[in-house]
């Protein structure tokens, strides 16, 4: 119960004190509350985690290609699926190996689909999801991903993606075909993980270089 391995993903539930994990290759959501563990929820081939601020936690599968949601607290039950659940593909109501995911305030769930180079918007209740960055194929292109991982929305509806294999940052806005290269070049290698501070910093897992770097950005 102390132990991790390979864990993917890191929230913190504020109101609780309390970090939830995805324990990726123990396949469990787990919770730290001061040294103590508790599993939240078993046997999920867990990637991504986010919480919104209506008291949902939300767990992508990558195995069941889906993104499921449970009221925090409430976990004796199966989730409700949020988007994805139609086996693996490339249509608009299918994921292929989604990872990273982030939660607006109305509820509308990004993810990161990462073998099909794209991300993902889908809002509450709905049927498909639409693609808001990538989608055109694999490439390094500015209208392309190459296995994005960590997915992030400003207070502007910004949409930060971490282009895995193409080492850099892209930043789109949702109906434009192309992004634009925020933060690339020769210092970043396979990247996962994005997360701001309360000043708009942007914070980046490097993977490969076992480094966090910080970055200041431009709007």
């Amino acid at each position: 119960m102390d132990q991790l391995r390979y864990p993917t993903d890191v929230i913190v539930d504020q109101q609780n004190n309390a970090i939830i994990i995805a324990d990726y290759t123990n396949s469990r959501v787990i919770q730290w509350l001061n040294q103590n563990q508790q599993v939240l929820i078993d046997n999920i081939n867990c990637y991504g985690l986010a919480i919104d601020k209506y008291g949902f936690l939300y767990v992508s599968n990558h195995q069941k290609n889906e993104v499921r949601r449970w009221k925090m607290g409430e976990y004796n039950n199966e989730g409700i699926v949020v988007a994805g659940g139609n086996g693996l593909g490339n249509q608009l109501n299918q994921f292929n190996f989604p990872t990273f995911i982030f939660v607006d305030e109305h509820q509308s769930v990004y993810v990161s689909d990462r073998h099909n180079h794209r991300v993902m918007k889908w809002r509450k209740d709905a049927k498909e999801g639409r693609i808001v960055a990538g989608g055109n194929g694999q490439g390094g292109n500015l209208n392309q991903l190459s296995s994005p991982q960590g997915v992030i929305v400003d207070d502007l509806g910004q949409i930060y993606v971490a282009d895995s294999e193409n080492h850099r940052v892209m930043r789109w806005c949702e109906g434009k075909g192309a992004g634009e290269i925020v933060i690339g070049g020769n210092h970043l290698d396979d990247l996962k993980g994005l997360s701001f501070d309360d000043e708009g910093n942007l914070y980046v897992v490097d993977m490969v270089n076992d480094r966090i770097q910080k970055f200041e950005i431009i709007l």
